[in-house]
C-alpha cells in the first residue's frame, strides 16, 4: 500500500476522544445555560461521535491481512463505512435545511456567556479534528465521510441558519459522489481504464498473439484487480513466466493495477470478444 493511502489509526481515535469530549461539555453546558440549541448539538455530536467511531473501527478492520475467509483482506470494510456515514450526511443535510427554516420562523435567544464559552470550545475542538482527518482524506473514502462529518459540525459553529444552508449544499454534492463510488466498488464495477490500449500494450509483448476476456473490478478506492485469456505461442512453462512478469510490469506501472492473473491459451477464444462473458463465442481448438 502506497504512502498516500495509508492514515494513522491514531488520527481516528484523536477525533473521536475529541468528539466525545465535545458531546460531554455541550450536555452540561446546555444544562448550566438552559440553552436547548447546545443540547441540541450535544445530540447531534453524538451521532457525529457514533459515525466516526465507525470509521475509525473500519479502518482497523480494513488493516487486517488477507485469511481464508476473505482472500484479497478486508479493505472494503472502509467502502462500507464511507457508504454509511455518506448517507447519514445527506439525511443530516436534509435536517438542516428543515432546521434552519424552522428557526427562521422562530429564531431562538442566545442565552449567555455560558453558551458562547461552550460554542467556542466546540469550534475549536472540530476545527483542530478536521484539520488532523483532512490529510488522510483525498485518497481514503472512509477518511473523507469522517472529515465531512466534522467540516458539518465546524461551519454550523458560525451560524445556526447560515452555517445549515451551506453545509446542507456542500455536503450534498461532496457526499453523493462517495455514495456512487461506494455502491459501484460493492458491484465490483469496472474501473476507467482504456481495455484497447492494455489489449495494444500486451500484444506487443513478444509470445503474445491474441488478448480476450478482459475483467477488472476495484476491491477498494486504491487498488484494481484485473484478469485475462491471453492467446501465446506453444511454449515451455519457464518461458511463459517470463511473458507472465512482462505482462505484470506494464498493468502495474503503466495501468497502476494492484493484482494481475492471466489465464495462458493456445487458440482457444483467439478471435473472442476483447470483453465477453460468453464462452461460445471462443473457437474451440
Amino acid at each position: 500500500m502506497g504512502e498516500r493511502e495509508t492514515l494513522s489509526g491514531q488520527k481516528f481515535l484523536t477525533v473521536t476522544v475529541l468528539n466525545a469530549g465535545i458531546t460531554v461539555v455541550e450536555l452540561i453546558g446546555g444544562v448550566l445555560s438552559g440553552s436547548l440549541s447546545l443540547l441540541s448539538d450535544a445530540f447531534h455530536n453524538l451521532g457525529d461521535t457514533f459515525s466516526i467511531a465507525i470509521g475509525y473501527f473500519a479502518h482497523r478492520i480494513s488493516r487486517r491481512c488477507e485469511d481464508e475467509h476473505n482472500t484479497y483482506g478486508y479493505g472494503r470494510a472502509r467502502i462500507l463505512a464511507a457508504l454509511l456515514n455518506s448517507l447519514l450526511l445527506i439525511v443530516v443535510a436534509i435536517f438542516l435545511v428543515a432546521e434552519a427554516v424552522k428557526r427562521l420562523m422562530q429564531p431562538e435567544h442566545i442565552n449567555g456567556d455560558v453558551m458562547i464559552t461552550v460554542a467556542v470550545i466546540g469550534l475549536v475542538a472540530n476545527l483542530i479534528s478536521a484539520v488532523l482527518m483532512h490529510g488522510g482524506s483525498k485518497h481514503n473514502m472512509n477518511a473523507k465521510a469522517t472529515y465531512l462529518h466534522l467540516l458539518s459540525d465546524t461551519l454550523s459553529s458560525f451560524g445556526v441558519i447560515f452555517g445549515g444552508l451551506m453545509i446542507a449544499w456542500y455536503i450534498s454534492v461532496e457526499s453523493w459522489p462517495i455514495v456512487r463510488h461506494a455502491v459501484t466498488i460493492l458491484m465490483q464495477g469496472a474501473p476507467k481504464l482504456d481495455y484497447e490500449d492494455i489489449k495494444t500494450d500486451l500484444m506487443k509483448i513478444d509470445g503474445i498473439t491474441s488478448v480476450h476476456h478482459i475483467h477488472a473490478w476495484m476491491i477498494d478506492e486504491n487498488r484494481i484487480v484485473f484478469s485475462a485469456h491471453v492467446n501465446m505461442r506453444d511454449m515451455k512453462l519457464s518461458e511463459a513466466e517470463m511473458i507472465y512478469h512482462r505482462i505484470e510490469r506494464v498493468l502495474t506501472t503503466k495501468y497502476h493495477i494492484f493484482h494481475v492473473t492471466i489465464q495462458a491459451e493456445d487458440v482457444r477464444g483467439k478471435d473472442a470478444e476483447l470483453i465477453s462473458l460468453n464462452e461460445d463465442t471462443a473457437e474451440k481448438p
